[in-house]
């Protein structure tokens, strides 16, 4: 389990969700009877109590014209609460080291029993149940920070399509060498989560395939002036960070609309 120095920072959006629940599931509805794809969305560890994911999933929705589902990936427990949200500094702030881990100290637990390995199953069935009942012709997921991690997972299987990876947590080279779908990436310009050379080695990774019978598309985009989180808690205060979190919005729906064409 990875955490970092931004993991409880960030900002709520402006709006309010227009969806609903269904079965503890948050579900942003497309165009009645459209079942040509669809678009899963993998929250941060601040789960569904905080409105982002909501709000991101109403907008993906609506751009693609598909429905898009967000799954409770902690029964309704999120290891850190959204009185715990904090608004991040500017790229380059100075670590207060004592201070992140007095304030993280009392979330370990939580995050422990709610590592990326134990939400994983979860994500999974609620996926596998989905297209039971829904039988969507196509499929994606895109996953931010702490579902980044599980989205890197699960494009290993035959569950989805494509997916879009938004500052993901920690990730493995053989987790990134098991993809086998199309994949984007939105990074950070600082994260101490998916750092530097983690970032290159997986983009290494990929682009060794090229030229071989398991290649499998991907991108990878560099945001400038933005921390880990920008794409699904931006503090919209600073211009950087508010064309970052526009930059990765876009890039997901641009990216679906190429990899999940109806």
């Amino acid at each position: 389990m990875a955490s970092c120095s931004n993991c409880k920072k960030g900002a709520v959006l402006p709006g309010e969700p227009t969806g609903t629940m269904v079965n503890g599931a948050y579900f942003a509805a497309g165009p009645e009877g459209n079942t040509s794809r669809a678009i899963i969305l993998l929250t941060d560890i601040f789960g569904l109590p905080l409105v982002n994911c909501k709000i991101i999933a109403d907008n993906i929705s609506k751009r693609l014209e598909c429905d898009c589902w967000v799954p409770d990936l902690f029964d309704g427990k999120p290891p850190i609460t959204t009185d715990k949200l904090k608004v991040p500094e500017r790229v380059g702030e100075k670590i207060n080291w004592f201070s992140l881990l007095y304030n993280a100290l009392p979330s370990f637990p939580a995050m422990l029993r709610n590592r990326p390995t134990v939400a994983y199953p979860k994500a999974e069935k609620f996926v596998r149940e989905l297209q039971v009942e829904k039988k969507y012709g196509k499929l994606g997921a895109v996953g931010y920070c702490f579902g980044g991690t599980l989205a890197v997972s699960m494009a290993s299987t035959d569950l989805l399509n494509s997916v879009v990876i938004c500052h993901p947590g920690s990730v493995t080279e053989a987790a990134v060498q098991a993809i086998k779908i199309p994949s984007a990436w939105a990074c950070a310009e600082e994260d101490m989560g998916f750092k530097p050379e983690i970032r290159r080695k997986a983009e290494e990774t990929l682009a060794s395939r090229k030229g071989k019978d398991n290649f499998v598309e991907y991108e990878f985009k560099d945001y400038k002036g933005t921390v880990h989180g920008f794409a699904a808690r931006p503090n919209l205060a600073y211009p950087e960070v508010k064309a970052g979190y526009e930059g990765a919005f876009e890039q997901t729906i641009e990216w679906f609309q190429k990899t999940l064409p109806i």
